[in-house]
């Protein structure tokens, strides 16, 4: 199966749709996101107080961050091809309860090495989120709904980080920040028994009509998939090498954002957390938008007859130039100019990832889907460690200056979608083989 701009197939004169339970599937996996960047977010608004009550430097708290983007590395390598083996109904509660218990862990946590562990122990688990949620679009949606459902379920990440400032301020007050861990393990839990009873496979899912399912299997009709692809195989397809240099490029800036902004804007503002309220949720906000833009501009596009690969690549490339002016952000002595550009930013960042994780649904079988996705995580991750490590040094060493973060983080997308570009475009030189009991063993 080679892949080219032009050579995606895409649901055009599908059949119309007969039923919305497909929106049920993509409004739990939103859900699960939610509740993803809830739990990862918690760590970053509290440090301030980390820094203050636990005497952290910058350089120690990058270092529990750099475990955490290890450990999920490992996560999405390993729990990508978990969820091609025994599937998203187990391997998606799984996950969800596996981070779920460590969030808690971290409110019994008093030393570096302890949130070491339990910051690991998240990454470790939280890792399975996204392979598991494309894998799930890719059965349940057909070509031209992908990009669009993976922007709507991916718009959680955002909404995680707009409930989070708004509600964490208040539960520190009333219960104390060791508590708000715990809390928040305690919903996942919750979405853990939701996704087990109204999660299936399509074809075994009593509550989808016929005519729905009919609809969601048209774009894959006379393209049958292998049940399982063997790993390396995986590495034949140029839509893995493409997946997995695009999160290696983009992703480690969006936690960048995620883990340093809070801190950035306490030390460049003197915001504190409660006062960091409006900031933020304007800018996951803005972040939230930009996801659902991402993913409708290149379903409207296929919509309209262009190649499903051709439409990806074009909203990448808008969604790329977003977050550009953010080099400008440490030169600005005014909070909301800063907020509107590092908003901006996120915004093509979560456009730009809508489209990106649809690239692997559209060039690769529904069997090696999630472990693709595990495969560029891995990447995500270990980059993204050092990046970590690299932070905090830098802001230690040069005294809290951000000026170089920021314009590595706005050069950082256009330099993605240039290598992808230059890699979808290639020749046959990556057409998959078939594989061998070699790759099987």
């Amino acid at each position: 199966m080679t892949t080219s701009f032009g050579a995606v197939a895409d649901a055009a004169g599908a059949p119309a749709p007969a039923g919305r339970y497909r929106w049920v599937i993509c409004g739990l996996l939103f859900a699960s996101t939610t509740i993803c960047y809830m739990d990862r977010q918690i760590f970053g608004l509290l440090k301030p107080t980390l820094d203050l009550e636990l005497g952290w430097s910058e350089t120690v708290y990058g270092d529990v961050i750099a475990t955490f983007s290890l450990m999920y590395a490992c996560g999405y390598l390993f729990g990508g091809r978990l969820m091609d083996r025994i599937g998203v109904r187990r391997g998606l509660s799984l996950a969800v309860a596996g981070w779920s218990i460590s969030a808690a862990l971290h409110g019994l946590m008093t030393t570096p090495f302890g949130f070491k562990f339990a910051r690991g122990a998240l990454g470790l688990t939280e890792g399975g989120n996204f392979p598991a949620s494309i894998k799930a679009v890719r059965e349940w949606f057909p070509v031209r709904e992908r990009a669009f459902a993976t922007g709507v379920f991916n718009a959680g990440s955002n909404i995680g980080a707009i409930v989070t400032p708004i509600s964490l301020p208040f539960v520190v007050a009333l219960v104390g920040w060791r508590a708000a861990f715990l809390i928040a393990g305690a919903l996942g839990l919750v979405w853990v028994a939701l996704w087990l009873r109204f999660y299936d496979s399509p074809e075994r899912q009593r509550r989808l009509s016929a005519g729905e399912l009919a609809y969601i299997k048209a774009g894959d009709a006379g393209a049958p998939q292998p049940a399982r692809v063997p790993w390396l195989a995986c590495f034949a397809y140029r839509g893995t090498w493409a997946y997995a240099l695009g999160m290696l490029l983009t992703s480690p800036v969006w936690w960048f954002y995620l883990n340093w902004v809070p801190g950035y804007l306490h030390q460049r503002f003197g915001v504190d957390m409660m006062a960091s309220i409006a900031p933020l949720v304007t800018i996951y906000l803005v972040a939230d938008i930009g996801s659902v833009v991402g993913g409708w501009l290149s379903s409207r596009l296929i919509g309209g007859g262009m190649p499903a690969l051709r439409a990806r690549m074009i909203a990448m490339l808008c969604m790329a130039m977003c977050p550009v002016p953010v080099a400008l952000v440490s030169g600005m002595s005014d909070m909301w100019p800063a907020v509107a550009l590092i908003a901006l930013a996120a915004a093509g960042h979560q456009g730009l990832s809508a489209n990106l994780y649809t690239i692997v649904s559209d060039t690769l079988p529904a069997g090696a889907v999630s472990s693709v996705i595990g495969i560029g995580g891995f990447a995500a991750g270990v980059a993204g460690m050092f990046v970590a490590m690299a932070v905090g040094r830098i802001l230690d060493a040069t005294g809290g200056n951000y000026m170089v973060l920021f314009v590595g983080a706005a050069a950082a997308y256009p330099l993605a979608v240039l290598v992808m570009a230059l890699i979808l475009r290639r020749p046959s030189s990556l057409t998959p083989r078939p594989p061998t009991d070699r790759d099987r063993s």
